[in-house]
């Protein structure tokens, strides 16, 4: 567990081909169901503080016990961290996230601790945020809030995996439980 951001809830992979990435994790690791969307809902996306209202980015979710798993394929050319990551060459891990209630008075303990806003946004889920303090690659550190909506999706795509048969491995659409 973090002192700063609390438990560890989210690993965030950064993908080129998310079909090909979901298939991986499903037959190679027995990972998931997966939930897919191909655009996800975001508004008021900054990068480095400047505003983009553009951004298309496909993410799906699974998990594996109580850690879950994201898989991001950017499918724009919008400035964003990442982009910059697969522009350094990586794919993978590219950020863990936390899940707090109290995500202003950790947002502002952050900034106070020397972390810089690298993106952030919002959503019908709620807000999120990714500090720019990779010393390594796979160690941005993300906070997304604990808004009930978000906490409700994040749990049923938890639940689904609990005992999972193997069928319908893709599910292209958000848990409705």
């Amino acid at each position: 567990m973090s002192r700063l951001f609390g438990t560890m809830r989210q690993v965030g992979i950064v993908v080129r081909d998310i079909e090909a990435a979901m298939r991986h994790w499903v037959e190679v690791c027995g990972v998931g169901p997966w939930f897919y969307t191909d655009r996800l809902a975001v508004t008021a996306f900054t990068y480095r503080g400047q505003r983009y209202d553009d951004a298309h980015i496909s993410i799906a979710l699974a998990n594996s016990g109580d850690v879950q798993l994201e898989l991001i394929q950017q499918r724009c050319d919008t400035p964003s961290m990442y982009r910059d990551f697969l522009a350094a060459g990586h794919e993978g891990m590219q950020h863990w996230s936390s899940w707090p209630e109290d995500y202003d008075a950790i947002y502002q303990r952050a900034l106070a601790s020397g972390y810089t806003v690298g993106q952030e946004g919002d959503s019908p889920r709620g807000r999120f945020v990714y500090f720019h303090q990779e010393g390594h690659p796979g160690t941005v550190i993300e906070m997304a809030h604990a808004t009930p909506e978000r906490m409700r999706i994040f749990a049923a795509v938890r639940q689904a995996a609990v005992g999972w048969d193997g069928s319908d491995p893709i599910r292209r659409q958000w848990p409705t439980a």
